[in-house]
C-alpha cells in the first residue's frame, strides 16, 4: 500500500481538521440510519423490538427460526446476483473501504457498494451469525468518500477514507481509540501523525454524535469487575494469549474451508446462501444464541458467566453458525463474532482454572474480557488496536497492561503459525 504524504503544513492541517469533524459527524449519522432500519426491520419481519436477535429467536415457533434465516439468505442472495447482472459491462471498483485503501485511490463504486450494504442488512436482520458493523463502517467510509472526491484534492481521498471508516468503529464500538489503532496498524501500517491526527478527530466526533444520539455516553459493554490483579491473574492472562494464538488461526483455516466446501457444492449465489442462512436455523433449534452478531450473548455472559456445559454448548452452536454464514458469502463482518469466540475460549479456561481457585465468577469474566482481545489480536495481528478496543467497550481501564501483553503474546504466537490475518483471508473471499 502507498503511503500517505509527510506531515502538512499548518493551513492544511487545519483544513484537514476541520473536515475531519465534519466526516465524523456524518459517519455517526451514517450509523445511527443503518441501526434505525435494522430495527424497523426487526419489528416489521420478526415482531420484536427488543434489539436482540436472540430474544427474538426465542420468541418464534421452531418452523419460522429455521426458515427465517434462510429466506434472508435466499433474499440477499437473489438481490447480489440480480445486480451483479446489470452492472456486468460496468468498469469495477471497490465496494469494500480496504479494497479501496489498499489497492484503489479512494473510489468506491456507490451503487454497489450500497446494494451490498443493503444485501447485509438483509441477512443481518434475518438472524444470520455475521456482523452487522461491517456494513455500519462501509456506510461511514461511502459517506466519507463522497464529501473527500467534492471537497479535497485526488491525493487525500485515501486518508478521508481511513478516516471514515475509523469513525464508523468508533461509533459501532464506542471506540474511537481503537478505531484509529485499526486504521493505524491493519490499513496503514504505521502510525504517521500526519495521517493519523484527521483520523483520531473523526473517530472522536462520531462518538459524540452518537453519544449524543442514543441520550448519553455508555460504554458497549456493562461489566462489573471490581478486582485487583494478582501475580495468578496476569499469569493467567498470558496463557489466555498463547491459547488465543493458537486458536486464531486455526479459526481463520476452518472460515476458508467452510468457503471451500461451499464453494464445491458449486450452488448460485442465493441458494448458496440460502444454505447458510438453513444451517443457522437448524442450529438455533439447540438454542437462540446463534442468531444474531453476539453482542447479547456476550452482555450477558460478562454480567453472569453461565455453567461450564452452557457456554461449551453455545460456543460450539456460534462457532458453527458463524463459520457457516461466513463461508456461504453472507455480506456482513466477523469483527463481533470473533469478540464473542474469544469470550467464550476465555471463560472456558476459566472454568477449568476454576476448580482449583476460588471466585470463579470473577475469574471467568476477567479471562472472558482477556480473550475478547488476545482472539482478536490473533486473528488481526493488531494487539494495540484489540487492547484498546476492549478497554473501550468496558470501561475496564485497569486491565490495560495484563491485557496487552497477552495481546501481543497471542498475536506474536498467531502470525509464527499464520502469515496471514484474517482481513486477507475476507479479501480472498471477496
Amino acid at each position: 500500500m502507498q503511503r500517505l504524504h509527510a506531515y502538512p503544513d499548518i493551513q492544511v492541517m487545519f483544513r484537514r481538521l476541520l473536515l475531519a469533524m465534519l466526516i465524523g459527524i456524518v459517519a455517526a449519522l451514517a450509523v445511527a440510519l443503518f441501526r434505525h432500519a435494522m430495527m424497523l426491520l426487526e419489528s416489521l419481519f420478526l415482531s420484536n423490538s427488543s434489539g436482540s436477535l436472540v430474544n427474538a429467536a426465542g420468541t418464534l415457533p421452531w418452523w419460522r427460526r429455521v426458515l427465517t434465516p434462510m429466506l434472508g439468505g435466499l433474499a440477499a442472495g437473489i438481490l447480489l446476483c440480480s445486480w451483479q447482472r446489470c452492472t456486468r459491462q460496468r468498469p469495477h471498483a471497490p465496494t469494500d473501504y480496504m479494497e479501496a485503501l489498499e489497492m484503489g485511490d479512494g473510489q468506491f463504486d456507490y451503487s454497489s457498494s450500497l446494494v451490498k450494504s443493503l444485501a447485509s442488512l438483509l441477512v443481518v436482520v434475518t438472524g444470520s451469525a455475521i456482523g452487522r458493523e461491517g456494513a455500519m463502517i462501509l456506510l461511514a467510509a461511502l459517506a466519507a468518500s463522497f464529501f473527500a472526491q467534492r471537497l479535497t484534492p485526488k491525493s487525500e481521498w485515501k486518508l478521508w477514507v481511513a478516516c471514515g471508516a475509523a469513525a464508523g468503529m468508533a461509533s459501532a464500538y464506542h471506540a474511537p481509540l481503537a478505531g484509529s489503532m485499526f486504521i493505524a496498524e491493519i490499513l496503514f501500517g504505521t502510525l504517521m501523525l500526519a495521517s493519523l491526527g484527521p483520523v483520531i478527530v473523526a473517530a472522536v466526533l462520531a462518538l459524540l454524535t452518537t453519544d449524543l444520539l442514543s441520550g448519553g455516553p455508555a460504554p458497549l459493554y456493562t461489566v462489573h469487575l471490581v478486582r485487583q490483579l494478582h501475580v495468578m491473574d496476569y499469569g493467567l492472562m498470558m496463557v489466555t494469549g498463547l491459547l488465543a494464538g493458537v486458536c486464531g488461526p486455526l479459526f481463520i483455516w476452518l472460515m476458508e474451508r467452510s468457503h471451500q466446501l461451499f464453494l464445491r457444492l458449486k450452488l448460485s449465489p442465493p441458494w448458496q446462501l440460502a444454505l447458510g442462512g438453513c444451517l443457522v436455523g437448524l442450529l438455533s433449534l439447540l438454542t437462540p444464541a446463534v442468531w444474531g452478531n453476539g453482542y447479547s450473548v456476550v452482555q450477558g455472559y460478562l454480567l453472569s458467566p453461565p455453567a461450564f456445559a452452557i457456554i461449551a454448548l453455545v460456543f460450539l452452536c456460534k462457532l458453527t453458525a458463524v463459520i457457516a454464514s461466513s463461508g456461504s458469502g453472507a455480506p456482513g463482518g466477523v469483527f463481533t463474532p470473533t469478540l464473542f469466540v474469544g469470550m467464550a475460549i476465555g471463560m472456558l479456561f476459566a472454568h477449568l482454572w476454576g476448580l482449583w481457585l476460588p471466585g470463579l465468577q470473577t475469574i471467568a469474566i476477567l479471562m472472558g474480557l482477556t480473550g475478547m482481545a488476545t482472539f482478536l489480536a490473533a486473528t488481526t495481528h493488531a494487539p494495540v488496536m484489540s487492547t484498546l478496543m476492549i478497554c473501550e467497550m468496558t470501561g475496564q481501564y485497569t486491565l490495560l497492561p495484563g491485557v496487552l501483553i497477552a495481546s501481543v503474546v497471542a498475536s506474536v504466537l498467531s502470525r509464527t503459525l499464520r502469515k496471514d490475518s484474517i482481513y486477507h483471508h475476507a479479501a480472498e473471499k471477496g
